[in-house]
């Protein structure tokens, strides 16, 4: 079954630890960000990889192309599954990033998967009209980042599951999606614009959710897990 990526939305190590701790016997796929890395380091990192969990490193480099290169290598040793950069660091930018990560990757791993962001999901088109001063749709902002992902080699962007399958029509192979912004049916959005359910995720072509707080906010994160997972591979009960 497709796993869902839990976003690890806390402050330390112990309380990452008793949060996993929680799921025993379940092999997860876990999103760190910038919150839980600016403050562990690489050690959380260590502690999950020896818990045989998959990590989507979630840092959203954006920087000059050089910085980016040098960047990546270094978290290439890490032994993470996926990384991210934001698309509008540009082309350059983006294929600086996967130079590095392919060269700081040991041998004998693989290459982590590198992935691009396009319009965060708490964007919207007001947003960017008249904070970014774009003027082109949201949809076309996503569209043409995909495509510049694309052109740059890398393994596929974050986007709302809204925007997955006009990315998925103007994509050659196997090209992801990887969408945050995924609530249960009932949830709160909290800081999230562009939402869907699980089930609808699926259906619009999503390759990988990202769900965070329906999932480490509740009383019974096992329970809550579980279920999006069911949902999420068409699971009915």
């Amino acid at each position: 079954m497709n796993k869902p990526i839990i976003a690890l939305d806390f402050s330390s190590l112990k309380e990452s630890k008793d949060f996993l701790k929680q799921f025993k016997d379940e092999s997860l796929y876990v999103k760190i960000g910038m919150e839980l890395f600016y403050q562990t380091g690489p050690e959380i990192i260590t502690w999950i990889n020896s818990q045989g969990h998959d990590i989507f490193l979630d840092l959203k480099l954006h920087d000059i192309p050089n910085t980016v290169y040098r960047s990546m290598r270094g978290i290439a040793r890490l032994g993470v599954s996926m990384t991210n950069v934001h698309a509008a660091g540009g082309l350059t930018m983006m294929e600086a990033a996967l130079k590095g990560l392919r060269e700081g990757t040991p041998v004998g791993l693989a290459v982590p998967k590198l992935i691009a962001v396009t319009q965060l999901t708490s964007t919207t088109e007001d947003i960017m009209r008249q904070e970014q001063l774009v003027e082109a749709s949201l949809i076309e902002s996503v569209r043409h980042y995909a495509k510049l992902t694309e052109k740059a080699g890398l393994n596929g962007v974050v986007c709302s599951a809204m925007e997955a399958a006009t990315i998925k029509e103007n994509s050659q192979g196997k090209f992801i999606c990887v969408t945050p912004g995924i609530r249960p049916n009932n949830s709160k959005f909290y800081d999230q614009k562009r939402v869907v359910t699980p089930q609808r995720a699926r259906e619009l072509g999503s390759d990988f959710i990202v769900v965070g707080r329906p999932i480490t906010q509740t009383t019974n994160p096992v329970t809550a897990y579980l279920t999006i997972k069911d949902q999420w591979n068409g699971v009915t009960h």
